[in-house]
């Protein structure tokens, strides 16, 4: 999470963060985008190419002016003028200093408020003032009100791993590296422990525990891969009949051992139409075989669903009617 490193780039010093606020036509990120620079490196991105490199200019002059400002990035390729890239768009980024004691105090709220799963208001205005946050009523008068930024903070998807074996181990790191906060459940503390899942927030020794503290998270995707069939009925069951339906459950395994666990389900009262939501077997159709192959298989079909893919292969992209091949 990005204002995870924000946090941890403020202890150091001040940083310039700049965020996508306009965009028009084909650009390579969307409104809310961010990037953060300080004197020494330069965290996530906003596109890449020459227009991220004039952001990153005038962010290093901004560190010492402490003066906002805007930086329009033409992707048009037009020949007329100079643009920064031919994806055929235009991008406006919005360039902010933070730091001091105030924006580590509001870094920290975001945090710790995205991590229990709750949404915020961040106002940032684009002349005087520092950056804030807003319940929703108070949200709408700033609507109103003087010129500003203004966006929701959602927080990121929680992906709960069911079994530390070996395929769980490649999964966290996949899922924590395409932005989804983790947590692993399973009853064996020698496989589910912080030194194996780095990336985990949360560890639990059993289903009902996880589902009763992640019970206020809108986006919360299951993963189950254990190491037996039995474990694949007993968390199944408990998913299923969640007061909050999950955002994705996926279940690994053959389609043989699939079927007898649906068999299970269903004799317990059950309907098929919530069995049909699950993903079963796990993952995309790669030809996946390793563990890490397998967490790649399960990540591209968790993005899929997540930003509304196809799961089909680009070389079959067309331009009107003619082929890119």
């Amino acid at each position: 999470m990005i204002y995870d490193q924000l946090l941890a780039s403020l202890s150091q010093g001040s940083v310039v963060m700049a965020t996508v606020i306009n965009v028009k036509g084909s650009v390579p990120r969307e409104i809310g985008a961010k990037m953060l620079i300080t004197e020494s490196q330069c965290i996530d991105t906003i596109g890449g190419g020459a227009g991220e490199a004039k952001v990153i200019t005038k962010a290093r002059e901004i560190l010492q002016s402490g003066e906002k400002a805007f930086v329009e990035i033409d992707l048009t390729g037009a020949s007329t003028r100079q643009t920064e890239g031919i994806c055929g768009g235009w991008m406006q980024v919005f360039l902010e200093r933070w730091q001091g004691d105030q924006a580590i105090s509001i870094v920290q709220q975001i945090i710790s408020e995205l991590k229990l799963g709750r949404s915020l208001t961040l106002v940032t205005p684009f002349s005087d003032g520092s950056p804030y946050l807003v319940k929703e009523t108070e949200e709408r008068k700033q609507k109103k009100g003087s010129e500003a930024f203004i966006e929701t903070l959602q927080p990121a998807p929680i992906l709960l791993i069911i079994g530390a074996g070996h395929v769980g181990e490649q999964l966290a790191k996949v899922a924590h590296l395409i932005g989804f906060q983790i947590a692993i459940q399973d009853d064996r503390p020698e496989w589910a422990n912080s030194e194996r899942y780095p990336q985990a927030t949360f560890i639990y020794s059993h289903i009902d525990q996880a589902l009763t503290e992640l019970s206020n998270h809108i986006y919360f995707y299951v993963a189950l891969v254990t190491r037996s069939y039995y474990h694949d009925l007993e968390a199944l069951t408990a998913l299923l009949n969640r007061d909050l339906p999950c955002s994705y459950i996926g279940m690994i395994g053959s389609e043989r051992r699939v079927i007898q666990v649906y068999e299970q389900v269903k004799q317990i009262g059950i309907s098929i139409s919530k069995l049909q939501a699950i993903h079963a077997p796990i993952g995309l159709d790669i030809g996946a075989l390793t563990p890490a192959e397998i967490a790649v298989s399960i990540g591209a079909e968790l993005i899929m669903l997540r930003r509304g893919g196809t799961g089909r292969s680009l070389r079959c992209s067309t331009i009107g009617d003619v082929s890119i091949l």
